[in-house]
């Protein structure tokens, strides 16, 4: 049995497509998945009760992130009790894979709004024995940012403004694997190849120091005001206790 799906709603951006790779691979079945500029598409072959017990779980079982506004389904033969019946030309495969995006003029996709950092990653971040140690760019499948990367849709790294760092080995690996919770994470990054911090005055000419954060936190203390520049603008930042500080902010 072979059924086409697609689904729409906030479903690029939060791990879907690797969810629906491990669920297609949990119900031992075969075909694809890919996003496109109006759903996600999927593509499953296989023995007619586990297509459906695959399309249950796919609604029930969900990414937490992900908001399904409707999973339409489009199948070969009349008996097979769904939503949309089409004849169209089905391919039979060997495998479930996730295929490259593809590009649809006219159409559009809801975007997942930021996400904050989750559990794992702030493990990640206060564990001196990670690799992503005090990185403050540390995001998975489950967090970080979305809305305000993107420019383009499909939501693929090549179309947010992390298309211009690339991963090194050991950041693609996790990109590359289905079991890690970085598969097609697309602002995945870390120390060796992701964005840094940098310090600047009020002329945009770098300060020297070896700790940014802790050079921030000093000129803080000393009656600075200091913007933060985040992916979706600024903040602005001074001490609290500090009367003359908070006069001039």
């Amino acid at each position: 049995m072979v059924v086409r799906i697609r689904v729409g709603g906030v479903v690029q951006g939060v791990g879907f497509r690797p969810f629906v790779y491990r669920l297609a691979h949990e119900h031992d079945l075969k075909g694809w998945v890919r996003n496109s500029s109006g759903n996600v598409e999927i593509e499953v072959d296989g023995d007619k009760d586990r297509v459906q017990n695959f399309l249950v779980d796919l609604e029930a079982k969900a990414p937490p992130l992900a908001r399904i506004a409707n999973i339409d389904i489009i199948s070969p033969s009349p008996e097979s009790h769904t939503k949309y019946a089409k004849h169209e030309k089905y391919e039979r495969f060997e495998n479930f894979e996730i295929r490259e995006s593809t590009s649809q003029k006219g159409k559009y996709q809801l975007i997942s709004p930021d996400i904050a950092t989750c559990d794992d990653c702030l493990s990640d971040i206060f564990s001196t024995a990670n690799r992503r140690y005090r990185y403050p760019f540390t995001n998975c499948t489950n967090c970080g940012p979305r809305f305000t990367i993107i420019e383009d849709i499909p939501y693929d790294r090549p179309n947010t403004t992390m298309r211009k760092f690339q991963m090194c080995p050991q950041c693609q690996q996790e990109y590359d694997n289905p079991l890690d919770r970085r598969f097609h994470a697309q602002p995945n990054a870390c120390p060796r190849c992701g964005p840094e911090l940098s310090l600047v005055d009020s002329n945009g000419n770098p300060l020297q120091c070896n700790d940014v954060i802790k050079a921030a936190g000093e000129l803080l203390r000393a009656g600075s005001i200091l913007a933060l520049r985040s992916l979706g603008g600024f903040q602005l930042a001074c001490d609290a206790t500090n009367e003359e500080s908070i006069n001039l902010l």
